[in-house]
């Protein structure tokens, strides 16, 4: 691999929808959602052999970089990129691209985030260095993943011209980015064979996103200047908080790769789910012979099937539940339907509305 490769691992954020173990004090970055570590933990050793620590770095909010740095990943502390305040994607992989372009002018950067499951950690890698040759070529590369249903979940991305080989993968055209669909467009998605699931997940020369971003982000582009102007100096806290006060909150699918050029598609299987709700882990973790998936608790069920029990320190005991979720901390309980999983993040909301801050 190219030593100038390196990723970068988005990790903020307090996980809402997996409310009430996610919580701002213990974000499910730090918990050990899909097996004995951290979700932040695991993205960083699915990176090993092909990235040392020293190739890592991080973007993560103030309030949580203690909790990351104190998981012992070896990741050095100048690695951490630390935002004031939360604006988005675009601006957190900005922020981390001057950092990594001032250590290394011609960094090429996978953009990776700490919550996903990965269950291909070897094939995850393969593709990494197939962007990472694409990308070299000064594209943009995306990551997509071949759709095994035809979800609503997710956005996806559509294909277009062939334009390389690398490293046993293809490359295409990006022709358009499509935002979450209707059942009927998702079926017709997959059924075109022409759509990937967008997994999030990029590849890039640091200083051509930062090309780009002046184009698609000018404004943007400008205030991120002021900060980069200001790197490595005693200046730098202050002039990036003061800069993130005005900065706007902004996507980088939409601030960027929806209008960007010579933007790549690596489609690709990995065992690839985004852990952003409790149903999800009901298609990751292992289950029993009535689907169930019992976590850290002793459950007794009585025509219980497909339903996800996480408890703590007490028997949770279920009745003709189907395609539930329970979640017992210790000092808050949710049960909801499966399909309403989503909708948990209106919990936590009414929580903050409420003025109940002890439970967030």
């Amino acid at each position: 691999m190219s030593n100038h490769f390196y990723a970068l691992i988005m990790a903020g954020g307090i996980g809402s929808r997996l409310w009430p173990l996610s919580r701002q004090k213990s974000p499910k970055q730090v918990l050990p959602l899909l097996g004995e570590h951290s979700m932040f933990a695991m993205a960083v050793e699915r990176l090993n052999p092909l990235l040392t620590p020293e190739d890592i770095f991080v973007v993560v909010g103030e309030e949580q970089v203690g909790l990351l740095k104190a998981e012992e990943t070896g990741i050095p502390d100048r690695n951490f990129v630390i935002e004031p305040a939360g604006r988005g994607t675009a601006p957190a992989i900005a922020l981390s691209a001057i950092a990594l372009r001032r250590r290394d002018p011609e960094a090429i950067m996978a953009v990776l985030t700490a919550d996903h499951f990965i269950g291909d950690a070897e094939g995850f890698r393969e593709v990494l260095k197939a962007a990472g040759q694409v990308a070299a070529q000064d594209r943009l590369v995306t990551l997509g993943i071949t759709p095994s249903f035809p979800s609503t979940g997710y956005g996806y991305v559509e294909r277009g011209r062939f334009l390389i080989n690398a490293n046993g993968f293809t490359a295409y055209q990006v022709v358009a980015f499509r935002e979450k669909p209707d059942l009927v467009t998702a079926k017709h998605f997959v059924t075109s064979g022409r759509h990937s699931w967008n997994s999030g997940m990029f590849v890039w020369k640091a200083s051509r996103f930062l090309d780009e971003l002046s184009r698609t982000m000018p404004e943007f582009y400008a205030q991120l200047m002021t900060i980069e102007a200001a790197l490595d100096t005693p200046d730098y806290d202050r002039v990036l908080r003061n800069v993130w006060q005005t900065v706007k909150t902004q996507t980088v699918d939409y601030g960027v790769m929806e209008k960007a050029r010579d933007v790549a598609v690596i489609p690709a299987e990995f065992g690839w789910n985004d852990v952003g709700s409790w149903a999800t882990l009901l298609e990751i973790l292992d289950n029993d012979e009535y689907g169930n998936v019992i976590r850290r608790a002793e459950h007794v069920g009585v025509d219980t099937s497909n339903t996800l029990v996480l408890g703590r320190d007490r028997l949770v005991a279920t009745i003709g539940l189907h395609d539930m979720i329970v979640i017992d901390t210790g000092d808050a309980v949710l049960v909801c339907p499966k399909d309403r999983a989503q909708d948990v993040k209106k919990i936590v909301d009414a929580l903050k509305q409420s003025d109940r801050t002890q439970y967030l």
